[in-house]
């Protein structure tokens, strides 16, 4: 049973799940391609395997190093507001609870790969002909899916 004053942190797992399935697809990745070789799935998607300096669309990645701590410091300061968000939400409040944990967890699969390696890894490739989408991982799906269900929350949620 949990008690009142820890809200919604049971939601943690979700987080947990998130960090564990990002860190083993990066893994197998690295194990099975190399750097930028590509390897067609569908026709408009492949897997490469990429490494990002930067945040989201590579941004930032062409700086001399400052933007590994910069990122880094967003990030723990981005996990420790969701946590201290989920601690408060009411236990109705289940959408925007797993939207959070969402967001938690690609935050801080990205953040181990920045602190540990330096670089995010990147190899989910979207594309048509001759366009594509920048490379991303499953932590950038996982806050792309819960920024998008937050949004929903926002539209779903009566407020008073």
């Amino acid at each position: 049973m949990k008690s009142k004053k820890s809200g919604m942190l049971y939601w943690l797992w979700l987080s947990g799940l998130v960090i564990v399935l990002d860190q083993a697809s990066k893994w197998a990745v690295v194990q099975a391609i190399h750097l930028y070789e590509q390897v067609h799935l569908l026709p408009f998607f492949s897997f490469t395997l990429a490494y990002n300096t930067g945040a989201a669309f590579s941004l930032l990645s062409e700086g001399s190093g400052w933007q590994r701590w910069f990122l880094s410091v967003v990030a723990v300061v981005v996990s420790v507001v969701l946590v201290s968000w989920l601690r408060r939400l009411k236990p109705y409040e289940t959408l925007q609870a797993c939207s959070l944990a969402l967001i938690l967890g690609g935050a801080l699969g990205n953040l181990y790969d920045r602190m540990a390696h330096g670089h995010v890894v990147d190899f989910i490739l979207l594309h048509y002909q001759r366009y594509y989408f920048p490379a991303f991982n499953l932590a950038d799906s996982a806050i792309t899916l819960g920024a998008g269900l937050l949004i929903l929350d926002m539209f779903l949620t009566r407020r008073v």
